[in-house]
């Protein structure tokens, strides 16, 4: 799973099946299975050199739409403001 979730550094979005995937209007899938069970990340990019994890689902099939909206309102609300929505520990 390390190795997944050091995809979008390494690849950007040219990162690809079976690792990753575009699923559109800026959001891509980071996949992973773990014991049998298909995770998939949901993220987007913000600039060139950060990436930005909305939230993870446990996918059967495909990725629902309402997934990709809640990621799209995620990157949304984050480019409206970025320092409110960046992590900073002992804060």
């Amino acid at each position: 799973m390390l190795g997944s979730a050091e995809a979008p550094g390494r690849f950007g979005p040219r990162a690809s099946a079976p690792e990753a995937d575009y699923l559109g209007d800026g959001i891509y899938e980071l996949r992973a299975t773990y014991q049998g069970v298909h995770y998939r990340m949901l993220y987007f990019f913000h600039g060139r050199a950060k990436v930005v994890v909305s939230h993870g689902i446990v996918k059967e099939r495909e990725v629902p739409s309402t997934e990709i909206d809640v990621a799209v309102r995620t990157k949304e609300a984050f480019e409206a403001d970025p320092k409110s929505h960046t992590f900073r520990p002992g804060r």
